[in-house]
């Protein structure tokens, strides 16, 4: 695979590359490292799906992948995740995320596994986080976490130091790109404003596109009907994708066609397979898309109603999260023990 080529997976399917003739020069010199951080708080859901995806195509640029299970940021984000449970949920997302990878057809094996706690407490980091913090301004650091850190008026510190730990995992972790979603945009752009004063490189950012939740707008994380989670069965897909906001012949906050581009139709392509629409034959019958592009065409025109589409788009769905609603399953207890006040 030349340079191009590696470029172009690298980089297919996202929201934004800064730069992409960054990217382009690591290719040209070698396997670049890339990293992406999930700070365990809330259950996984099929919105990390899709940047699980992205990493098969990281993997298969023949780029070195690194998960970090930011758990100390979890706790620092308006204590989103207790400290007592910091280490349940760490195991259940990683174990989520092995299982992703694998559903996207990647080899988990490839990926390395980090916890923030097993390296941001050391004192070199500790003491670099000190000197940045006196040279960030609180706006500075303020505006870098508002699309991340829960924010209210009377901000806690832990939020303030986020997107500079945050910064400083990327060189700790000696990444020359950082991916996350397009929410992460301003934390990466401090990253690649005040990292090369301390000691480490401006990183090449590639962002996600971030889904609209089924209900429209977007996906809000307590709010059960705007997502699929990774454990719902086939019938709570099923009904989640009947009940969703998917209005005929229009695009914008579509969760539906956006679950199929990001998710299902590059995993259909991983496996060599189409997406059939099945219709009443006096609706003109049964429709088969090979990619996502003709699909939208259909649907944007008319040929392609809603009605017919959201049986098809639920079940593909469903199919897509199935491996990894049953390793989930197989092993109840990190839900058990990472939300005891659901699943207890």
């Amino acid at each position: 695979m030349d340079t191009a080529e590696r470029l172009e997976l690298a980089t297919r399917n996202t929201a934004e590359v800064v730069e992409r003739s960054e990217l382009e020069a690591h290719f040209e010199e070698g396997d670049p490292s890339v990293y992406i951080g999930y700070a365990p708080t809330g259950e996984m859901h099929i919105g990390h799906f899709t940047t699980m995806r992205k990493l098969a195509d990281f993997l298969g640029a023949g780029m070195d992948v690194t998960v970090l299970i930011a758990d100390l940021h979890a706790h620092l984000d308006d204590n989103k995740s207790p400290f007592d449970l910091l280490d349940a949920r760490s195991d259940y997302y990683e174990a989520s995320i092995e299982a992703m990878i694998d559903a996207a057809g990647a080899d988990a094996d490839r990926i390395s596994f980090v916890r923030g706690s097993d390296f941001e407490l050391d004192p070199d980091y500790t003491l670099e986080l000190l000197r940045m913090a006196a040279e960030t301004t609180l706006s500075r650091a303020q505006r870098a976490g508002s699309e991340v850190v829960r924010e209210s008026d009377s901000p806690k510190l832990g939020g303030l130091l986020y997107p500079l730990m945050q910064t400083l995992d990327v060189d700790a972790l000696d990444a020359d790109v950082a991916y996350g979603g397009i929410d992460q945009r301003g934390i990466y752009m401090l990253s690649r404003e005040i990292l090369p004063d301390h000691g480490g490189e401006a990183p090449v950012c590639v962002f996600a596109p971030l889904l609209s939740g089924l209900s429209g707008g977007k996906m809000s994380a307590s709010d059960e009907s705007s997502k699929v989670n990774l454990n719902d069965s086939p019938e709570e897909v099923v009904e989640k994708i009947e009940a969703a906001y998917c209005p005929a012949g229009e695009r914008e906050d579509n969760g539906v066609l956006e679950y199929l581009e990001y998710l299902v139709f590059p995993i259909l392509d991983e496996r060599g397979e189409s997406l059939v629409v099945e219709r009443p034959d006096e609706y003109g019958g049964n429709l088969t898309y090979d990619d996502y592009d003709d699909l939208e065409e259909d649907f944007l025109s008319g040929e392609l109603h809603p009605a017919d589409l959201k049986p098809s788009a639920g079940e593909a769905i469903s199919d897509v999260i199935a491996p990894v609603r049953g390793r989930l399953n197989d092993r109840r207890e990190l839900l058990r023990e990472a939300y005891p006040e659901k699943y207890d």
